[in-house]
């Protein structure tokens, strides 16, 4: 359970959607529930880690949460479902984007260039123990009841602590060609002046595609194929002089990743793809939500 009050958490969510969705998808709406109403209740239940039924359950038993977000009745949990089918990667990119122009903008947000770092993290997709599967293996010594999981790659803001891109995909998957458009997502929400990342991204077209593109620093440690082969460019710059302490700060993106998974959630419930990669994309709006509560 996350600690920040639901109301306070309720109001900022609704105040970003009302920014970043019209009131109703269509004239024919029946105008019970508005869009940014409905995208409130959805950051809601990633922040709590509620199932659907569950935070129909939760707005029925709690009175002022339904008052904070102008609610006169209660949606049913397969109005919260089709709406989250409906709810499309843009429109969740765009109130990224609301909450991190907000947070940028508040004093303790700062003006100079940004130091990110890149990196992904898996997400269970249901919400089985680890340690229950592990047990299974290892006593039954059958083989694990999955192949894949949800990879949730993200570019976090390492100072401020929030989520400038994010994107979901089914894993195991190897990012490396994915950085460019990323940080490039995260280059239209505020300028960038470092950017970290490990050695699953070391390639000459990244360190290229920062530095010329953007104009930013790039430090990703030069560490795939042989030791002995002949490395050119950046690439050789890197493992020439590699500058350990300026990558030490990386390791704030694992923390990012930690918060995520203790404060708010570790899945990305759902039956289908599609769904899951929803729920992921979701799970990092309320975080932003959940940051923005402390600026």
């Amino acid at each position: 359970m996350a600690e920040v009050g639901l109301l306070t958490f309720g109001r900022i969510a609704w105040e970003v959607g009302r920014t970043v969705l019209p009131p109703y998808g269509t004239p024919f709406s029946k105008h019970q529930f508005s869009q940014p109403q409905l995208l409130a209740i959805l950051c809601l239940m990633r922040y709590e880690d509620w199932t659907f039924r569950e935070t129909e359950v939760r707005l029925r038993e709690h009175l002022e949460l339904r008052q904070t977000l102008g609610l006169s009745r209660v949606p049913d949990f397969t109005t919260l479902y089709r709406f989250l089918q409906r709810l499309d990667e843009q429109t969740i990119n765009r109130a990224v984007g609301e909450t991190v122009r907000r947070m940028r903008a508040s004093p303790r947000g700062g003006q100079r260039r940004a130091r990110v770092a890149v990196d992904a993290t898996g997400l269970a997709q249901g919400a089985v123990s680890t340690f229950f599967v592990r047990r299974l293996h290892h006593h039954g010594q059958k083989p694990l009841p999955w192949r894949h999981w949800l990879k949730w790659m993200v570019v976090a803001d390492l100072d401020q602590q929030f989520l400038l891109s994010q994107s979901a995909r089914r894993g195991p998957w190897n990012d490396c060609g994915n950085l460019p458009a990323m940080v490039e997502a995260a280059s239209e929400q505020t300028r960038i002046g470092l950017v970290l990342a490990d050695a699953e991204f070391d390639s000459e077209r990244n360190h290229t595609y920062i530095r010329q593109q953007l104009g930013a620093q790039s430090v990703i440690p030069a560490k795939r194929g042989k030791k002995t082969w002949r490395v050119r460019g950046v690439r050789a710059e890197m493992r020439r002089a590699f500058p350990r302490k300026l990558y030490r700060r990386r390791a704030l993106i694992e923390t990012v990743f930690s918060a995520v998974k203790r404060k708010l959630s570790a899945r990305a419930p759902g039956r289908s793809l599609r769904m899951q990669m929803r729920q992921a994309l979701l799970l990092g709006l309320s975080f932003n939500l959940y940051r923005l509560r402390h600026h």
